[in-house]
């Protein structure tokens, strides 16, 4: 009950005007490059199983994908990527999510974003993820068997080490640096780190379905380490 309370309020939020306003654009048919369907065009909660023991961080909800969706990843080339692998490795029950009622469950994964709305550009500004930040720690207030953590991109794995520092778990910022892979031990938790799985990286080849498959075997490994 206290998730759907947090959903809600996620759902809710108008802390960060431009984030708000530029979401509402969605909600004129012009803007939308998927014009037969509504859109959510609102914060984006986070989704999966709440005993999970692997979250998933990524950035923000994708314009087209989770802010027309609603749910983090779903609809969208990252998505696609993203539940395909989860899939393969055993955390979800099938490899595509199209829409909130499409049956996806997930085992032992929550997914999430740093931020919870769709920004301009994919940019959110300093202040936008520090705000957000406040929402990602009271998922975590109810994500209580979570030991690993899998940043997808740069600026999640710094919203997590940030959220880390906040809470007095993490002293110095620089000892952490974000590298594709990296492994970080951070009091109770793991901290792994990949490139985001976005379309952009997949087709540049700075992203491959073999580099995806290393990174979940090992986050498999680590569950089993801790």
């Amino acid at each position: 009950m206290q998730t759907r309370v947090l959903e809600k309020e996620i759902a809710e939020c108008t802390l960060c005007k431009r984030l708000v306003d530029y979401c509402r654009t969605f909600e004129l048919a012009e803007n939308r490059k998927i014009g037969d369907c509504d859109y959510w065009a609102k914060p984006v909660p986070g989704f999966g199983d709440i005993n999970a023991q692997l979250l998933i961080i990524g950035l923000a909800p994708g314009a087209h994908g989770a802010n027309r969706t609603g749910r983090p990843f779903t609809g969208d080339g990252a998505g696609e990527v993203l539940f395909r692998a989860l899939f393969r490795h055993g955390f979800a029950n099938r490899e595509t999510a199209v829409d909130l009622h499409d049956g996806l469950h997930l085992d032992n994964v929550y997914i999430t974003n740093a931020v919870k709305c769709v920004p301009p550009q994919n940019r959110p500004r300093s202040e936008e993820k520090r705000t957000c930040l406040d929402w990602l720690a009271q998922e975590m207030t109810f994500l209580h068997r979570v030991k690993i953590v899998l940043a997808m991109g740069r600026d999640a794995f710094d919203s997590y080490i940030r959220l880390e520092r906040s809470a007095g778990r993490v002293t110095r910022l620089n000892a952490y640096r974000f590298q594709h892979g990296g492994v970080y031990r951070l009091d109770d938790k793991i901290l792994v780190a990949t490139y985001h799985f976005s379309r952009y990286n997949m087709n540049t080849g700075v992203l491959t379905e073999d580099m995806i498959n290393v990174l979940f075997q090992r986050v498999r490994a680590l569950l089993f380490e801790v």
